[in-house]
C-alpha cells in the first residue's frame, strides 16, 4: 500500500483508525471550534436543543464581523453571544480584545501542527498554513461540536502544488494564490486538500503562506495544508496551547493531481470583478481608475502586509479621488504597527485607519460601497455584492498593489510606481 498525504493521516489519527483513504467517512474528534459574531448564536442554540452539555475547552468566541455593532439589530446579536459564550465559560475575544476571528485562532496559539480545527466560517481554512487541518463548518455543525466534540469527514483526495523559483520585488502570497486560481479556476480544488511544496514556499513568510490557505477555499478546496518548518515552530514557542505533534506526508503519497508553477513568471496580479480566479496582471488594468482602497481583512491584515504597504505610501499621499480604509487583522497587529509607526505613515499619507472589523469584507459596515463605485482590496472575495451596491465593483489585489493604487487613483504595478 501506498504512502499517506496530511490530511489522510491527521484525519486517520483524529479518528483512531489506522488507515484512511480518499472517499471513507470518519467520525473524528475535534480539537478546537470557532464561531463568530454571525454564526456563533445558532450554534449556541442547537447545541442547547441538543442538551448534552457544553464543551467549553474547545470552544472559541470571537466578535468580528459587525464590531463595533453597526445597528440595533447587530447590537443585539452580539450581546445574546456576549451572554451564551459567558454563560459557558467559553474561550472569549470580546471587541478590542481580539480581533477578526482568524487572526486571533492563530495568534491566540490554538491553532498548531496536526491538529483538527473547525470553524463556522468559510476561511478557517487558513489555519493550514500552520500544518492544520482545518476547514469552515456551519452553525448547526458547530453547535454539534460543542455537544459532542466529534465530527464526521469524508477524507478528501489531496492536490500537491509545487512552486519553485524566486518571487520578484513586490510579488507575495497574494499573487501566487491569484496566479494559481486564474490557471484552476473557483472549482479546481473542489472538496480536495491542498499541499504546498517547492523553494518559494520555503521561503514565504508565515504570514503569506496564511495568505494562500485563506483563499484555497475560493478554489472550493476543503482544507489547505503546508508542511509545518522552523518559521511555524519559532512562531508558536511560547505561544501554543497544549503539546502538538506535526505530520508530514510519505514520500511516496498518492497525489489525485500535480501542479508545478515557476515563481519568476509570477507578477503582481489583480482579480477582476466577479470572481477570484478572472485575473490579470496589475499592468493590464492601468486605465482602471478607483473610489476605494481597503487593506485589512483575515487575508491580508497582518503587519507584514501593512509593512509592504507603508513602504509604498511613506512619503506619498492619496490621491484626492480616493479614499483609502486600513485595518489591522488584529488588536496584536494594531500595536505593533503603532510601536513601527506604520499607522503614523498611513495617517500621514490621508488613509482612514480602524482597530480590527471583519465590516467592509463583506459589506457590513466601514467601507460599504454605492451604485458605480470600484474599490480594490486585500479581501478574498469579489462576488457581486459583496462590499456594497451588487452594482459595485470590487478587485482583488496584494497590499502594495492597493497602496500603490491608493497614490495614483488607478489600479497601478507598484513596481511600476517606484520604477
Amino acid at each position: 500500500m501506498g504512502g499517506k498525504t496530511i490530511a489522510e493521516k491527521i484525519l486517520s489519527a483524529k479518528a483512531g483508525v489506522e488507515r484512511a483513504e480518499p472517499g471513507d467517512i470518519l467520525e473524528c474528534e475535534i480539537d478546537y471550534v470557532m464561531v463568530n459574531d454571525i454564526t456563533g448564536v445558532p450554534a449556541f442554540e442547537v447545541c442547547e436543543e441538543i442538551g448534552a452539555g457544553m464543551l467549553n475547552e474547545r470552544v472559541v468566541v470571537v466578535q468580528d464581523h459587525y464590531v463595533p455593532a453597526k445597528d440595533i439589530p447587530s447590537a443585539e446579536q452580539a450581546k445574546a453571544l456576549r451572554e451564551f459564550a459567558l454563560k459557558y465559560k467559553t474561550h472569549y475575544y470580546e471587541i478590542g480584545k481580539g480581533g477578526i476571528c482568524h487572526q486571533v485562532m492563530i495568534e491566540e496559539g490554538f491553532v498548531a501542527p496536526g491538529r483538527l480545527i473547525v470553524g463556522a466560517d468559510s476561511h478557517t481554512c487558513s489555519y493550514g498554513a500552520l500544518g492544520a487541518f482545518a476547514t469552515g463548518i456551519g452553525s448547526t455543525e458547530a453547535g454539534v461540536v460543542f455537544a459532542t466534540g466529534k465530527l464526521w469527514f469524508r477524507v478528501p483526495e489531496t492536490q500537491k502544488f509545487v512552486v519553485e523559483g524566486s518571487l520578484r520585488p513586490f510579488v507575495c502570497g497574494k499573487d501566487v494564490v491569484l496566479h494559481i486560481l486564474g490557471e484552476i479556476g473557483v472549482a479546481g480544488s473542489k472538496y480536495k486538500a491542498q499541499e504546498f511544496y517547492g523553494s518559494t514556499i520555503k521561503e514565504l513568510s508565515l504570514s503569506d503562506r496564511i495568505t494562500i490557505a485563506n483563499m484555497s477555499v475560493e478554489a472550493g478546496a476543503k482544507t489547505c495544508i503546508f508542511p509545518p518548518d522552523e518559521k511555524v515552530f519559532s512562531f508558536l514557542k511560547g505561544r501554543v496551547r497544549g503539546e502538538y505533534e506535526p505530520v508530514y506526508a510519505d514520500d511516496d503519497a498518492s497525489y489525485d493531481e500535480i501542479f508545478e508553477f515557476n515563481a519568476e513568471e509570477i507578477v503582481p496580479m489583480v482579480a477582476k470583478p466577479f470572481s477570484p480566479d478572472n485575473v490579470v496582471p496589475a499592468s493590464e488594468l492601468s486605465d482602471e481608475e478607483i473610489d476605494q482602497a481597503f487593506i485589512g481583512s483575515c487575508t491580508n491584515g497582518r503587519i507584514e502586509d501593512l509593512r509592504l504597504a507603508a513602504t509604498i505610501l511613506k512619503g506619498r499621499k492619496v490621491h484626492p479621488s480616493v479614499r483609502m480604509i486600513v485595518v489591522p487583522a488584529s488588536q496584536s497587529v494594531f500595536k505593533q504597527a503603532l510601536r513601527e509607526r506604520l499607522i503614523e505613515i498611513f495617517l500621514e499619507a490621508g488613509a482612514f485607519v480602524c482597530s480590527a472589523t471583519c465590516g467592509a469584507c463583506l459589506g457590513g459596515h466601514l467601507g460599504v460601497l454605492a451604485e458605480g463605485e470600484k474599490c480594490i482590496s486585500t479581501t478574498n472575495r469579489n462576488f457581486i455584492g459583496r462590499m456594497g451596491h451588487k452594482n459595485a465593483e470590487v478587485f482583488l489585489a496584494s497590499p502594495a498593489v492597493v497602496a500603490a493604487s491608493a497614490v495614483t487613483g488607478k489600479i497601478t504595478d507598484p513596481s511600476h510606481l517606484l520604477s
